[in-house]
């Protein structure tokens, strides 16, 4: 582990994030948007004396950070080699699709109350996905779609639900980094996602909540079945 690890870089910049005062929980949250971003793979390990130094941050504070990221299943501690980024199992990756179909699916169920801003919401994820597919940032776009799919939990105006969902994002960018091509699978959800835009937009959330379920199912078959390429 050296200081020129490409994930020591970003949290190095990522210090200006933090001040004297901060807390495990401020640390904790950049560790995880760095997960979500793509920016931390699965099986990279975690050096506290370089992660404290890129973030000017105690041992104490970034450890209890971490405990906080192993409780969410982002972390794992090994006894006697460190702290890792997760790599997933398809047993999580069946779960947390499981699981976005309750959240997602029954956030569209409640679409037809959000507000005007929460619907222009998902539309500028998937802007954000469409200039970033133009300039081939390839990670960019799954991290439009991980908001995107925020964005439509949203809908259901319950922060609890939220928060729930920021946790599930984050573990799914870890199984995310199995498929080798990340252009071959983002791209054609740009287009689902334009899809289900539209019909939120109309205000046919029926149709909406179908194209995500087949959506969902379809995302969900591609993943298992990478994973399970993998480890043949």
């Amino acid at each position: 582990m050296t200081a020129t690890d490409p994930w020591v870089e970003l949290l190095t910049g990522d210090r200006s994030l933090l001040d004297r005062t901060s807390t495990a929980e401020r640390v904790a949250d950049v560790l995880r948007q760095r997960i979500i971003e793509g920016g931390l793979p699965p099986g990279t390990r975690l050096s506290e004396g370089s992660a404290g130094r890129a973030l000017s941050v105690s041992r104490n504070t970034l450890r209890e950070a971490f405990r906080l990221l192993v409780h969410e299943r982002l972390l794992v501690h090994e006894f006697h080699r460190g702290v890792f980024v997760r790599v997933l199992s398809v047993d999580d990756v069946q779960d947390l699709y499981r699981t976005r179909r309750l959240l997602e699916v029954g956030a569209i169920r409640c679409a037809g109350t959000a507000a005007p801003e929460q619907i222009a919401a998902v539309v500028a994820e998937v802007q954000a996905a469409v200039q970033a597919a133009a300039e081939e940032r390839w990670l960019d776009v799954g991290t439009a779609n991980m908001r995107f799919h925020q964005a439509i939990t949203a809908l259901a105006c319950s922060p609890r639900l939220d928060e729930i969902m920021r946790q599930v994002v984050a573990e799914l960018r870890l199984g995310f980094h199995v498929m080798s091509r990340p252009r071959e699978f983002h791209e054609p959800y740009i287009v689902l996602n334009r899809g289900i835009t539209d019909l939120l937009s109309r205000g046919e959330f029926g149709e909406a909540e179908r194209l995500l379920e087949t959506y969902l199912s379809e995302a969900e078959a591609q993943l298992v079945q990478a994973y399970r390429q993998m480890a043949r």
